[in-house]
């Protein structure tokens, strides 16, 4: 039976490099290689671009990258027995695999890609909403990609793209859609993996908006964002005491009554509560002692 690219398929691949997925690296492999080229086809036209990719595994998302076209792919793997089974791959494309051995969460590797760069990954399940909070959080905004398409849970999916008023709407909803365009792209059963874990996964494709959907300082919306959903189900004029001072006036001037509750509140409404609160505190320490 053939396979997108002539290399043996990922079972064989799997049996000769004894890779028994680790439940402590989050490790749940994907094996059907039409489903990986897939999913690399839904990070858009790859042929102009460097892929960044994070736990690759015995390489299967890597392979559908090649295949539909990327220029270059850094794959950054934590376990070094998956390392073999990636240099299979390097060797099979010169000059276009990369190989980090090493934790994503620790390295900095803008300096190994040129851009344009997508970010590419079906990551561990137990450092994937960590990663991806990373990549939307840098200092300077644009950041050094252009889109971010990954695999998650479903209900961390759904999380990401969730509306005001319904049961998944929360900070990790106003952080994505506050600077990208995030939609889910595909659906996976758990028997699409193996080992099959407890749960559904799903694709989000995000695409980053070149300045925030609406202004605010991001270190002030946090803190706003914070306080309100660690208590979701107090009203705002209790969750948002420890903004201190009158915070039913504040919550009032942008047009929020205070007896509401965060997941009533969209971003554009967040994101006028934190320029309120940006310009008290800057009046406040602008005025005399």
């Amino acid at each position: 039976m053939g396979t997108i690219d002539g290399l043996p398929p990922l079972r064989e691949v799997i049996r000769a490099h004894d890779l028994v997925a680790k439940k402590q690296l989050g490790q749940n492999f994907l094996l059907d290689l039409n489903l990986t080229a897939k999913i690399a086809r839904m990070a858009g036209d790859l042929s102009a671009c460097d892929v960044l990719e994070v736990g690759p595994g015995p390489g299967g998302l890597t392979r559908g990258l090649l295949a539909e076209g990327a220029r270059r792919v850094l794959v950054v793997e934590k376990d070094p027995r998956c390392v073999p089974a990636l240099e299979e791959i390097a060797a099979a494309h010169p000059g276009r695999v990369e190989i980090v051995l090493g934790d994503a969460l620790d390295l900095d590797l803008t300096g190994r890609l040129t851009g344009p760069i997508r970010i590419v990954a079906n990551l561990p399940y137990n450092v994937g909403t960590e990663l991806l909070i990373r990549w939307l959080s840098p200092k300077v905004w644009p950041p050094f990609w252009t889109s971010l398409t990954l695999m998650f849970q479903k209900e961390v999916a759904e999380r990401i793209v969730a509306k005001p008023k319904g049961e998944h709407y929360g900070r990790l909803a106003l952080l994505s859609q506050w600077r990208t365009d995030a939609k889910i792209v595909m659906h996976l059963p758990p028997e699409a993996f193996t080992p099959a874990p407890k749960v559904h996964s799903a694709v989000v494709h995000l695409t980053r908006l070149e300045v925030p959907r609406f202004d605010a300082e991001a270190g002030v919306l946090s803190r706003v964002t914070a306080m309100a959903f660690n208590q979701r189900r107090k009203m705002l004029r209790s969750s948002l005491k420890g903004l201190g001072g009158d915070v039913e006036a504040l919550l009032t001037d942008v047009g929020i009554a205070p007896t509401a509750r965060a997941e009533e509140i969209g971003l554009e409404g967040f994101c006028a509560l934190a320029r309120a609160v940006a310009r008290r505190d800057q009046e406040r320490a602008a005025a005399p002692a």
